[in-house]
């Protein structure tokens, strides 16, 4: 089996090679598809370096997003299975084995890494930097569960991991962060269940290049409330 990493990336220099040199590591059948947002500064040409070391490298010529950045991956996509990958190094790639032979051997359609499970939850849990972010999380994930009726831990997690025919099946929209709250609806409005894992996850400060804000997370809940109604 084979899984599709997609890195939607910018302005990553400090970790973008750290980040490919990592999944190229694994031991595991992988593609890897990195997709640079119009970065500036300098990221860009550590990619065209490097791009030995990737199967497919897209190039934006105008900054769209996360979701914008995944959209443009997905119709290289050759593997069985597909999942997400950070350019920063908060989610640790050694994760994504486990992950893998998770939804083999289980048959999940789609598995989450959970960065609040098999630990103290949210409690004195300082990988998010800050209590907002610990707050802002919860609440969202809360949110979610409600309208789209799920039982997820953390909704918003980067490490989202989908059999192929799921992930093509799901027409993507948006563009920025709300990729993650529109694919948890769209998923719910499939029927198809969510399963979640324990992963390790370091967060980053904004001073160390954080990128999300307060205005994602309203875009969030609209976003949610938005594809729940649009099916």
């Amino acid at each position: 089996m084979m899984l599709s990493i997609i890195i939607p990336c910018y302005n990553e220099k400090n970790t973008i090679e750290k980040v490919v040199d990592q999944l190229n590591s694994l031991k595991i059948k992988k593609q890897i598809i990195l997709v640079d947002d119009c970065s500036n500064d300098g990221t860009t040409e550590i990619i065209e370096n490097i791009k030995k070391k990737i199967d497919k490298v897209v190039f934006h010529k105008k900054n769209l997003g996360k979701g914008g950045a995944i959209k443009s991956a997905k119709p290289f996509i050759n593997g069985d299975y597909v999942v997400i990958q950070d350019a920063d190094l908060e989610y640790e790639p050694k994760n994504l084995i486990h992950m893998l032979n998770l939804m083999i051997d289980k048959k999940y359609n789609v598995l989450y890494g959970s960065r609040v499970l098999g630990g103290n939850r949210y409690i004195d849990n300082d990988n998010f930097t800050s209590f907002f972010r610990i707050f802002a999380n919860h609440m969202l994930t809360m949110f979610s569960n409600i309208v789209n009726n799920q039982k997820l831990t953390d909704a918003h997690t980067c490490y989202k991991m989908f059999k192929k025919d799921i992930f093509n099946k799901i027409i993507l929209k948006e563009n920025g962060f709300s990729f993650c709250p529109e694919i948890n609806t769209k998923v719910s409005n499939l029927n198809i269940d969510i399963y979640e894992t324990p992963i390790n996850y370091k967060g980053r400060s904004y001073e160390e290049g954080k990128k999300i804000s307060f205005s994602d997370g309203i875009k969030a809940l609209y976003t949610i409330i938005k594809y729940s109604l649009i099916k």
